[in-house]
């Protein structure tokens, strides 16, 4: 099976030949109709190979919209989230692939330097990685090494013997890239980026390269009865050597200090300058009950998933940990996250209920949590979203951000707070950090669109449907998205597209889209309520409505 699979019409078989030969010239292996056996059913190869490939790139032409075959391809890549656009003459896309980005190679003689190819091949990188691995960052050229030491770890093999047992796996490796995050001497490359290495047999010198970071730690956990065995290996990714190796075992009880004592072993050996006291390591533990600390987990691995099924499912493990110990903080935050979600996103029947909740959780964390940078950061954010004080929210980012500056969710927080602050620059700089600290992030849509609420709040409105195209392709549902996709639209007087993203805002929420306006600042509010109103085909009113 192939990396990647080329729809295209008939008249531009050259252009998709063309396509094919520098893919593979690139090291990608390609699937292009020229190869099918002469032996088998031309509809199921098609849709074998359609199933496998990693990335679909889809040719656009004047016969390609007419096509019945290249229509249902595209269909099928974008369901799938793997669709790579190329447009070779004028022609108007099909609906809804109007609204998603497309790549200009009208003439395209080869030229790698042209811009619609780098887009290209920036799109299959993002899908499929460097020739022969299955995730990469959007950026083909690796990031240049920070001028400390830099890491990344990766998914962890779950030896339990019980498939089950993965949410506590990745659950580890959440927990000690947290912890080597606090180590101001070192930069750490966030876990979601890690993890999404899972399952797709990357080397640990290839991850580390892509990344741009120079070492990558891998290990495995063994969890069974009472005992935990964490063993790990860190890998210099300069010459692919093992540099150290250990092994770690205790009681579930001392989960909190084996996470630590890996942490710490590992800042040893590639800090020269790392300090026990940079950890920050809390005085007591984050929970004594452990049926509490393992319901967190599994709300943690729903947290990557979006969705309203997901967040009430998580929503309901969180509860069920908050009753066995009401004083854990990291439950507390994660709880008053999904609340406000659930409430804003149109996903609950009772709105006013879940804020008003979501509320007391900020309160009830604060008070047992108030040192912990990632419950600050989740409070912060919170904050935002249930229409508190943006100055509550500030005060508590940079708390965060004084307390763990190499987390990459503390850096994304603090970019959306700039924002409300006025300083959409600022925030937008804040989340090229927080995107450079974990680039492959299974939240990489929340990243992209927090960027584009920047552009925003800026008026730079075609950088900003550029980057909620791009946030769409991830999430095409997300109802943030497409209330901002239609309201840019509306100022940018596209009214097709405009309508196309109110018709999918409706269909996953069922909050009035002009409630988004609500929340927002109020120079905010007016920009997004007028191009709404615009997109609606109505004369706008501005922030008087957003009363």
């Amino acid at each position: 099976m192939s990396d990647v699979f080329i729809s295209y019409a008939r008249s531009t078989a050259t252009q998709a030949q063309a396509v094919a030969e520098a893919l593979r010239g690139l090291g990608y292996t390609v699937w292009i109709d020229d190869d099918l056996p002469a032996h088998r059913t031309y509809s199921r190869v098609i849709e074998e190979q359609m199933t496998a490939a990693k990335a679909a790139v889809v040719i656009w032409s004047a016969d390609a919209v007419k096509s019945e075959w290249v229509l249902s391809e595209a269909n099928r890549a974008r369901e799938d989230r793997k669709l790579v656009q190329v447009s070779t003459d004028t022609a108007r896309l099909p609906m809804p692939f109007d609204t998603i980005q497309c790549a200009d190679m009208a003439g395209w003689s080869g030229d790698p330097d042209t811009p619609g190819w780098r887009k290209v091949i920036a799109s299959i990188g993002d899908l499929v990685g460097a020739p022969g691995v299955s995730t990469a960052p959007t950026a083909t050229v690796p990031p240049p090494l920070p001028n400390k030491p830099s890491i990344t770890v990766l998914p962890f093999a779950n030896l339990s013997g019980d498939p089950e047992q993965d949410y506590f796996a990745d659950g580890m490796v959440e927990e000690i890239t947290r912890a080597l995050s606090r180590f101001k001497s070192i930069f750490v490359i966030g876990a979601g980026s890690g993890l999404s290495f899972k399952g797709k047999g990357v080397t640990p010198q290839e991850a580390a390269r892509l990344l741009g970071v120079r070492y990558a730690l891998e290990g495995s956990v063994r969890k069974a009865g009472n005992r935990v065995r964490i063993a790990v290996k860190l890998i210099d990714a300069t010459d692919g050597v093992q540099i150290w190796a250990d092994r770690f075992e205790d009681t579930l009880e001392d989960v909190f200090a084996l996470q630590d004592k890996v942490a710490l072993s590992v800042a040893g050996v590639i800090g020269t300058a790392v300090q026990q006291a940079d950890s920050r390591r809390a005085s007591a533990r984050p929970t004594e009950n452990l049926n509490s600390y393992d319901l967190y987990l599994r709300a943690l691995s729903l947290n990557r998933v979006y969705g309203r099924a997901s967040s009430q499912g998580a929503l309901d493990l969180l509860d069920r940990a908050i009753a066995l110990d009401p004083h854990y903080g990291a439950a507390l935050s994660l709880a008053a996250t999904f609340r406000s979600a659930i409430a804003v996103n149109g996903w609950s029947d009772d709105p006013e209920r879940h804020l008003a909740e979501a509320g007391s959780l900020i309160r009830r964390a604060l008070e047992v949590s108030g040192d912990d940078p990632d419950v600050l950061s989740r409070l912060a954010m919170t904050t935002l979203l249930i229409g508190g004080d943006v100055e509550t929210a500030a005060s508590l980012s940079d708390r965060a951000m004084a307390l763990n500056p190499g987390s990459a969710s503390v850096w994304g927080v603090s970019g959306v707070v700039r924002i409300y602050l006025g300083e959409p620059q600022l925030g937008f700089e804040h989340l090229e950090t927080a995107l450079r600290l974990d680039p492959l992030s299974q939240q990489r849509d929340i990243w992209i669109f927090r960027q584009a609420f920047a552009r925003f709040a800026q008026g730079r409105l075609a950088e900003t449907v550029t980057l909620l195209k791009e946030a769409a392709q991830i999430q095409p549902d997300a109802p943030w998205i497409n209330a901002f996709l239609a309201a840019s639209y509306g100022h940018l007087g596209e009214k097709n597209a405009a309508d196309e993203a109110i018709a999918r805002y409706r269909s996953a929420s069922s909050r009035e889209i002009r409630d988004w306006g609500t929340r927002f600042p109020p120079f905010m509010q007016k920009r997004l309520l007028d191009g709404i109103a615009l997109a609606e085909g109505k004369v706008p009113t501005g922030a008087s409505e957003a009363g």
